[in-house]
């Protein structure tokens, strides 16, 4: 099990307040999935805490952090996955398919929940003392938008989750809290939507921020919560340590509704973004064509799914109150995660055609 010291906090590129410091902790740890985006904010925050770091990922990143050692591997190969937690004193599972579509559905649960079983029970027979699942947000949101906001308390079945992705991450959390229910050392987090630079792997809300920098004029009023994807990595690191086994802990930022969103991407991009509200009926509408359309011709990812159009509709502030409370947690303002994110949006080659438009001058 991870443990808390009293040592002096890492020195850090950024300013980190009180409470973010988390200390130095004592054991070796696994991260799943430690390539994708919040995987390496969290391996690189690991990197100066822990005493080791192995990441298990299918893929070998292009650039490696000194001192990281990497097993090249699926969570859903048990073999792969026992090699993985030799010696291993804590486990962070992120390893998911983390977009809201794929050709083949049934690769979600699979994937999602069936990757979730396997590292549960290898951890188990391995005797890893502490488990850190990383849920998402999407469990907690009801059929309709609730009059509040939501937090951990929510309690739905798989019948009130918006689609194959959110069944998905519904049963994995469940299987998570069975696990903890028998005994196992199990803590799961429900992080929010993380943004920040260096997304490589065009999470959603990177692709939604390029979406409209690139132009697109149309929107559905939404909530969202976006968290500084530093400020996430440290809030499962501090999980790790004080959280109580079987409980949940939503790690988000800031509350923010996607008109106000735009907004503050006109400021940073420079440019004014035009800006037409669709009803509910026609997004949901656009949501089920695109799907179609990458299902049966494109068979790539759309710009839009009637999961996603759902999870918009449900949208509600989220409170974070718990995870403050009980861990510590103290995530930073989002302007400084957002202008970070967007400037690395138009700087980088991969998107060199959002910079362009970017930079164009307005229009009348």
């Amino acid at each position: 099990m991870l443990e808390l010291l009293d040592s002096p906090p890492i020195a850090m590129s950024e300013s980190v307040g009180p409470a973010r410091k988390t200390g130095h902790l004592k054991g070796r740890v696994l991260v799943t999935g430690g390539n994708g985006f919040i995987g390496q904010h969290l391996v690189a925050a690991l990197a100066a805490r822990v005493e080791a770091v192995r990441v298990l990922d299918p893929a070998i990143p292009a650039h490696v952090l000194s001192g990281i050692e990497h097993v090249q591997g699926s969570v859903l190969d048990h073999a792969t996955v026992l090699r993985a937690l030799d010696g291993i004193t804590c486990v962070y599972h992120l390893a998911a398919l983390a977009n809201l579509w794929t050709a083949h559905r049934a690769d979600f649960d699979r994937v999602n929940h069936g990757g979730t079983e396997v590292m549960l029970a290898s951890a188990r027979e391995k005797q890893v003392a502490r488990f850190v699942h990383c849920s998402s947000e999407v469990v907690l949101m009801p059929r309709s938008r609730p009059d509040g906001a939501c937090d951990e308390a929510s309690v739905l079945t798989l019948d009130d989750m918006a689609g194959p992705y959110s069944r998905s991450k519904y049963r994995a959390e469940q299987a998570a809290h069975a696990a903890a229910a028998a005994g196992q050392q199990v803590v799961i987090v429900n992080p929010t939507l993380p943004i920040g630079a260096g997304d490589y792997n065009f999470t959603p809300p990177t692709a939604m921020l390029v979406h409209y920098l690139s132009g697109s004029r149309v929107y559905l009023d939404c909530m969202l919560n976006l968290v500084d994807a530093r400020d996430l990595a440290l809030g499962m690191i501090l999980a790790a340590a004080r959280g109580r086994s079987g409980e949940r802990y939503l790690l988000g930022g800031e509350n923010v509704s996607l008109r106000d969103l735009l907004t503050m991407l006109e400021g940073l991009g420079q440019r004014k973004l035009t800006r037409v509200r669709v009803p509910h009926w026609l997004a949901l509408t656009t949501g089920h064509v695109c799907e179609w359309l990458a299902d049966a011709i494109t068979r790539r990812a759309p710009i839009a799914t009637a999961e996603g159009v759902h999870l918009a509709l449900r949208s509600a502030p989220l409170d974070c109150g718990k995870a403050m409370r009980e861990l510590g947690y103290l995530p930073r303002p989002i302007a400084d995660a957002l202008s970070a994110t967007v400037r690395w949006i138009l700087s980088d080659p991969q998107h060199r055609a959002v910079a362009r438009l970017a930079a164009a001058p307005v229009g009348p």
